[in-house]
């Protein structure tokens, strides 16, 4: 079992957005205000929610700056992070004691990058992701107006766990989100302007963390390790605010799980569930300090997926003498 799940509760509450920002830009001030409340809208929603704070809030692509319309050019939507951005974005961050992604036109260095930057809980930088697949438009040469491609996925501590980002394009390459799974990105915030619930599904999915999309339209949703839509907003709703638990366990049916009903018997409210007849499986956590939703697992002598696929592999092995061709 892996220290993410051998740990005790590790709950997290994140927000996210929908905003539409398809009008003409109204300037840094304005746009940072508005994107102010927002922030200030989650925290609210989570003291009345779940009665704490807010501990991630997601942004969306472009947020503070806009983005490149036809004829403009990526110098057009594009600041530095350090000044008006960062001082304002910062004490909003700082106000409601948050982590908080900011994506934006980034200019730095005399290039022009699409970016993201995560700030603490105190209002400064952890660090920046710059978009490592931005488009080539209707085949123009030129990505995003003139932005340059990012070079790496960073991963980020923060005191709840590890964040990783991607933004838009990027959903549709694997790279990015395998090395953030490999670095160990337990929620992975996906600023975008296209909603995409079956492809960011795919990912939670394929790499087993959480997914925190904030976009333009149609949706805005928290996609957890199953691939499954844990909780969304829809239009005209605007502001999405979410608990889950970091120290996660995924179970397949079994006949002793009974598809949850073993676990909440047993523990009740010191269990939380989301289980799907249609997938034969869900996702488990512990709402209590003390016990490790790993050691109920082990009291009910439930089993992981891996074991059981671990077993069943070297038992059809010795069988068939040696592993499938593949060929």
């Amino acid at each position: 079992m892996s220290e993410k799940t051998d740990s005790p509760p590790r709950k997290v509450v994140v927000g996210t957005t929908m905003y539409a920002m398809w009008e003409p830009h109204p300037g840094l001030a304005k746009r940072m205000a508005t994107l102010g409340g927002f922030v200030d809208q989650m925290a609210v929603q989570a003291k009345e929610k779940h009665g704490v704070g807010l501990d991630l809030a997601v942004l969306p692509e472009n947020a503070v700056t806009g983005c490149a319309k036809d004829g403009d050019s990526a110098a057009d939507h594009s600041v530095p992070l350090e000044g008006e951005v960062l001082n304002t974005m910062g004490r909003i961050a700082r106000r409601n004691r948050t982590y908080l992604v900011v994506p934006m036109g980034l200019a730095e260095g005399g290039q022009y990058y699409n970016a993201a930057a995560l700030l603490d809980r105190d209002g400064s930088a952890v660090g920046i992701y710059r978009k490592v697949h931005p488009v080539d438009s209707a085949d123009a040469g030129v990505l995003e107006g003139g932005r340059m491609p990012g070079k790496d996925f960073p991963v980020f501590q923060c005191d709840f766990g590890t964040v990783g980002i991607q933004i838009c394009f990027d959903i549709r390459f694997d790279d990015g989100w395998a090395t953030l799974a490999r670095k160990g990105a337990e929620i992975v915030a996906w600023p975008t302007q296209t909603p995409r619930q079956i492809l960011s599904g795919f990912r939670a999915r394929q790499y087993g963390y959480y997914v925190v999309s904030s976009t333009w339209r149609n949706n805005a949703s928290l996609i957890d390790p199953t691939g499954a839509v844990a909780a969304q907003i829809v239009e005209p709703q605007n502001i999405l605010v979410e608990q889950i638990d970091l120290s996660w366990v995924m179970l397949d049916w079994q006949p002793k799980l009974r598809n949850g009903e073993a676990l909440r018997e047993r523990y009740g409210e010191k269990v939380g569930f989301r289980y799907s007849e249609a997938e034969d499986e869900g996702l488990f956590w512990s709402n209590d300090p003390a016990t490790p939703i790993t050691q109920m697992v082990r009291e009910l002598g439930l089993e992981l997926p891996e074991p059981s696929i671990d077993r069943n592999r070297r038992l059809q092995d010795a069988l068939r003498g040696g592993p499938p061709s593949l060929q």
